[in-house]
């Protein structure tokens, strides 16, 4: 009689005879080590950073975010005050624009608060004001007033994004007027915040105070607009033709 064959061998095996070959295949290149990589890169960062030093450009940035990381802190929250109005919109927005204006305006919402963490410390790095001064309001020796309102424009902007961040608890508990009223705080932060960059920093140029001015009147449309439309319908009559066509 002839022995039957069995293959339990011959399966154990090859999976030792794959792994041999694995690095033998064409096509795969063996992977260098690790530190063959990191190390040219961390000298390539490295040097760039000498040579950004040497040429002074840490100097200019730090010249540049003195007066920049405010204005796009104030450019942020402004978007993030505006796309909040276009997100509450029901007669052009349809919910997937409305879906997307909200993303916009949380995305803006977390630059714009960035920005001022980043416009504090460089003014306080800057000995434009003291720790205290950009903590406590009204409190900076110099002005008092106009420091003392980015200060608290900047805790309502701070306590407006944790009541977007914990929505979700002000509506399992059927709280939502509170979490709206709470929201609300961003219009008088965002006005003034406008007022400190205005006035507190060096003197705006014109078409700065004229941009100003037209964010501040589409803001106030937009309220206007808010307040005489209902939101849960849409309008009627001869509006009602037109609207469809801008959705």
């Amino acid at each position: 009689m002839t022995p039957l064959r069995t293959d339990a061998g011959d399966k154990r095996e090859e999976p030792n005879q794959r792994r041999r070959h694995a690095g033998s295949r064409p096509g795969r290149a063996a992977r260098p080590p690790r530190r063959l990589v990191v190390l040219p890169v961390a000298g390539a960062v490295l040097t760039l950073l000498l040579s950004a030093a040497s040429v002074g450009a840490f100097e200019r940035l730090t010249q540049f975010l003195d007066f920049g990381a405010g204005v796009l802190a104030l450019v942020s929250l402004t978007g993030t005050v505006l796309w909040g109005l276009a997100a509450t919109d029901r007669w052009l927005l349809g919910s997937p624009h409305r879906l997307l204006a909200q993303g916009v305006h949380r995305g803006l919402a977390v630059a714009g608060l960035g920005f001022l963490v980043l416009h504090i410390g460089v003014k306080i790095a800057e000995s434009r004001t003291t720790a205290a001064g950009a903590a406590v309001p009204f409190a900076d020796g110099s002005q008092p007033v106009l420091v003392g309102l980015g200060t608290v424009a900047g805790y309502l902007f701070l306590a407006v994004a944790v009541s977007g961040v914990v929505r979700g608890t002000f509506a399992a508990r059927g709280s939502s007027r509170y979490w709206r009223a709470l929201h609300m705080c961003a219009y008088p932060a965002w006005c003034a915040a406008l007022v400190h960059g205005l006035k507190a920093g060096r003197a705006a140029a014109g078409w700065v105070t004229f941009s100003y001015a037209l964010c501040l009147l589409g803001v106030a449309a937009a309220l206007v607009l808010r307040a005489l439309s209902r939101p849960d319908s849409p309008p009627s009559g001869a509006t009602s033709r037109w609207l469809p066509w801008l959705k």
